[in-house]
């Protein structure tokens, strides 16, 4: 994906960490008909996410109300998700995308409320809810990067101790 095209379609490139050794870029879909975040079956299998059981499974429909023919959600990872300069721990439902490997759905989209220009393909983070590593290229403040840049170890460590 070129770094001056962030759109292609509805696609956004994303960078996901799951411990300080493991880098993998995916592409995610921005979907404002989807109810979550999740992350496809075989992407969290091949790359040994930690899967947690869900208590309760989630039933999955499709658009038209039909049940969806990959089952239902299970399954739950926690990943860190990172996207240029920003940065967040969330809970993804683990399913069978097809095609696709992540799918970022509305509760997402209006946490994040992004600023997206369509005509160049930018796609910018300048309003995320307080619980995101913010955008960190907006921060001059050298003390406010050290508290960020700690967060982010202990998020990592968090990973390490599950």
């Amino acid at each position: 994906m070129d770094s001056n095209s962030e759109i292609q379609g509805y696609n956004v490139y994303l960078m996901l960490h799951f411990h300080r050794k493991f880098s993998s870029g995916v592409t995610a879909l921005l979907d404002s008909g989807a109810t979550g975040m999740f992350i496809d079956r075989e992407m969290a299998k091949k790359h040994s996410f930690k899967m947690m059981k869900l208590e309760r499974l989630l039933k999955v429909k499709n658009v038209d109300g039909t049940e969806n023919s990959g089952g239902n959600i299970t399954y739950q990872i926690k990943v860190n998700v990172f996207y240029k300069s920003h940065v967040e721990r969330m809970r993804m439902d683990v399913f069978n995308l097809g095609k696709m490997e992540v799918i970022l759905g509305m509760p997402w989209l209006q946490a994040h409320n992004l600023e997206i220009n369509w005509e160049i393909g930018e796609v910018k983070m300048m309003r995320c809810p307080p619980l995101c590593g913010k955008n960190l290229a907006v921060k001059e403040d050298r003390e406010q990067r050290k508290k960020i840049g700690k967060r982010i170890r202990n998020m990592e460590k968090a990973n390490r101790d599950e």
